[in-house]
């Protein structure tokens, strides 16, 4: 069989199938590739909410990562010259508490999807491109700082093993002729950022503080050191990873990092509140049983390679989420918090 080799078709009629078009990365990566002339294809689940606002460009299908015949069909239908797999379960937290759930969802999902798309580039005799969104968390406890794309893929959470075989299966298919790429994602956080997240959990309950409908906020470990970027950023790595010259790995990373606690103290300071971590309670509630203690990635690779940096620094995400959630905690009261 012969595939058109390079890059994928010409701009303008290039097709992306999504999966997790409805969360924060789905979202910021739809709106990016409408802006540059994809026609876009999202699964979602009944019930999802989707944030994007280019409805003429965006085609929405039923279908749920435990649906291996229900993704295939779709991608058959759909014939994608890009498979973008964002979905799976995003809260580390959560796969501690349903840890079967995130093997299928994060892990074995992305073998369904890597099979239905090797088999329409089998069919049609095109290329047909694969990116999967992968996670820090597969290096768990690295014993080297910052970590790279060599570095042993380790992981301590059941989050991170379902993505490190998420990880390996894409090799796997990459051996097998398959354009299928890694995107190595760091801490990226945003305004889109669900409740549920520290980072946002951070902001809201500093919003609520600074708006006098909180005394204190609870948090868990504050000593986690990790890379936070800013996801619009991200999702222009995804973009350039899929219409790259070759398939490959890539950590997607700012090269700095900054605590739990630092961020808390930087939300608050953005809030005009000084002392704030005095205001601050460990909840052992939100401590999980284990978790990698620093995350550092080295962007290295894909900044000489595909001439991606980040662009957004650590004080100026958490100015923003800062003082979007100050606005948003004003209009809509504590409805805006997560819920304990």
């Amino acid at each position: 069989m012969t595939t058109e080799p390079a890059r994928v078709r010409n701009q303008g009629t290039r097709t992306a199938f999504i999966t997790g078009i409805s969360g924060q990365d789905g979202s910021y990566l739809t709106e990016h590739l409408v802006s540059s002339d994809w026609t876009v294809h999202g699964m979602v689940r009944a019930g999802d909410d989707v944030h994007h606002e280019s409805p003429a460009a965006v085609a929405l299908h039923s279908g749920d990562l435990m649906d291996a015949p229900r993704m295939a069909q779709l991608i058959e239908e759909v014939e994608p010259d890009v498979v973008f797999n964002l979905g799976g379960m995003s809260s580390v937290a959560k796969s501690w508490q349903q840890p079967y759930e995130a093997a299928i969802v994060t892990g074995a999902a992305s073998v369904a999807l890597l099979e239905a798309a090797w088999r329409l580039q089998e069919r049609s005799g095109r290329q047909v491109r694969f990116v999967q969104a992968s996670s820090a968390e597969i290096f768990g406890n690295a014993s080297v700082v910052p970590q790279t794309e060599s570095t042993p893929i380790r992981p301590v959470t059941p989050y991170g093993a379902a993505k490190a075989f998420a990880h390996h299966a894409v090799e796997t298919y990459r051996s097998r002729g398959l354009f299928a790429s890694s995107a190595i994602l760091y801490n990226h956080e945003s305004l889109r950022r669900p409740a549920s997240f520290v980072t946002r959990r951070i902001t809201l309950g500093v919003a609520a503080i600074a708006l006098g409908l909180k005394d204190r906020i609870r948090l868990g470990n504050l000593d986690a050191v990790r890379d936070f970027g800013w996801a619009p950023d991200y999702v222009d790595a995804l973009d350039r990873i899929a219409t790259a010259e070759q398939a490959d790995d890539f950590i997607v990373a700012t090269g700095e990092s900054h605590s739990v606690k630092d961020f808390a103290a930087r939300a608050f300071a953005a809030a005009g509140i000084p002392d704030g971590l005095s205001l601050v309670d460990t909840d052992p509630k939100f401590q999980r049983p284990a978790e990698a203690l620093e995350m550092r990635g080295d962007p290295s690779k894909i900044s000489a390679t595909l001439g991606w940096t980040a662009t957004t620094n650590f004080q100026s995400i958490v100015q923003m989420m800062v003082e979007h959630d100050i606005n948003l905690v004003r209009e809509h009261g504590l409805a805006a918090l997560p819920q304990d």
